[in-house]
């Protein structure tokens, strides 16, 4: 079987680059894998791709390459979305390339892992190939006029899949989607290899994109509390974004100059997780939490703000890692303390975590794919029914429009 993702740009970082290419590699075992990037903005992918993994770029936006003379990368894309939020990055050029290789990539199974990349999927996949959405972010944080739009896609589809049960349940509740599986597979994370922390080392990590929904400034001021009573422990923060301007006047405000930094991107990070003893999130939203299991896979237990939608599926309070009110910087300090002072309960935690990221291993998560697969092809007829008559329904029988009382 051939499966096929699409991606916006496997080239750059990001968790839904991390978690496609973790995926791609587990299925690889049993599948013909390709991967389409609708961009290329660099020579070669920032994370490493299983050599069973072919990788093909459909527009290439480095000022040297032949694409960037062509007139239609400079018009406007009318096949993807104009609400999605990447649509400034997609041209007339990327709406012909992706129609090109849907057409012709001869694929029984494809996955789009974005709300634009996966319209594309719907009005331009192969009927034959069985067409799947996942949604890497949430449907709550769409825009209405998005969602509007996508309700209109996505119908067409086999199935949406969500990172979180949560979100499952919100498409289930919120958006009309008769004979679309709507199903939650969580994220896969491999197992590292690098040997697990032990706990001892005064060190709290955080990583992501350096922007305001993350929120490390809020991390930062509840570190300054941390440091008034352990000035002895640091603060790093990996990854790199529009806020780190801004976050840096914050730690030269508070005078943690010795003792907060703002590390850059590390790929894997992993090593840098496994040098500390605690993980800190303190995101306003998360799709899911690749930050959080990346950290359990390294033994760290996770102090997160409960933030909607993934932390809380992940984190089992008080056992594995430490739930936190959003927004809240006492509780987020205190979680900080509580376990800065006690060692065994670090310990303690960091092993049960090692426990729980267990679930987000590779090959069970393929096995759950495959499982799909096989469900979506069994059942095509009679989801194509579903559809039908849903249709029907709509069209003959609609309430009929009551008019203003004279």
């Amino acid at each position: 079987m051939k499966i096929t993702f699409l991606i916006h740009n496997v080239y750059g970082i990001g968790g839904t680059i991390r978690t496609t290419l973790n995926l791609a590699a587990a299925l690889a075992d049993h599948h013909e894998v390709e991967i389409a990037s609708m961009l290329r903005h660099r020579e070669h992918p920032r994370f490493s791709v299983d050599p069973r993994v072919t990788v093909v770029p459909l527009v290439d936006i480095r000022p040297d390459s032949d694409d960037s003379a062509d007139p239609r990368l400079h018009q406007p894309a009318e096949i993807f979305p104009a609400a999605e939020k990447r649509y400034g990055q997609y041209s007339r050029l990327t709406d012909l390339r992706a129609e090109e290789y849907l057409r012709t990539c001869g694929a029984d199974v494809i996955i789009g892992t974005r709300p634009g990349v996966n319209v594309y999927l719907a009005r331009c996949g192969p009927p034959r190939a069985l067409r799947i959405a996942q949604e890497h972010l949430t449907h709550d944080t769409h825009s209405k006029k998005l969602r509007a739009h996508l309700a209109r896609h996505y119908r067409t589809l086999d199935a949406v899949v969500t990172t979180t049960q949560a979100d499952a349940d919100a498409y289930r509740a919120k958006m009309r989607l008769p004979g679309v599986a709507i199903l939650a597979v969580p994220n896969s994370v491999p197992a590292t290899d690098i040997p697990p922390a032990d706990g001892t080392a005064r060190v709290i990590a955080a990583a992501g994109r350096l922007t305001r929904a993350k929120r490390f400034d809020l991390l930062i001021d509840a570190f300054a509390d941390v440091t008034a009573h352990h000035p002895d422990w640091s603060l790093r923060i990996f990854g790199t974004g529009t806020d780190k301007d801004r976050l840096q006047q914050l730690i030269d405000n508070h005078s943690l100059g010795k003792q907060a930094t703002l590390v850059g991107s590390r790929s894997p990070i992993e090593p840098e997780f496994a040098q500390a003893s605690i993980v800190a999130v303190a995101s306003d939203a998360e799709s899911f939490g690749m930050t959080i299991v990346e950290a359990m896979r390294c033994g760290v237990p996770v102090v997160s703000t409960d933030c909607p939608l993934g932390p809380a599926e992940i984190i089992h309070d008080g056992l594995d890692g430490r739930l936190v009110p959003v927004g809240d910087r006492k509780a987020l300090a205190d979680a900080l303390l509580d376990l800065i002072a006690d060692e065994g309960t670090r310990r303690r935690m960091g092993q049960a975590a090692l426990d729980t990221a267990r679930r987000y291993d590779p090959g069970p998560i393929a096995r759950t794919y495959d499982e799909l697969f096989a469900e979506l092809a069994a059942s095509r007829r009679s989801r194509a029914r579903q559809r039908r008559r849903a249709l029907w329904r709509s069209r003959f029988h609609r309430p009929a429009r009551i008019g203003p009382s004279s």
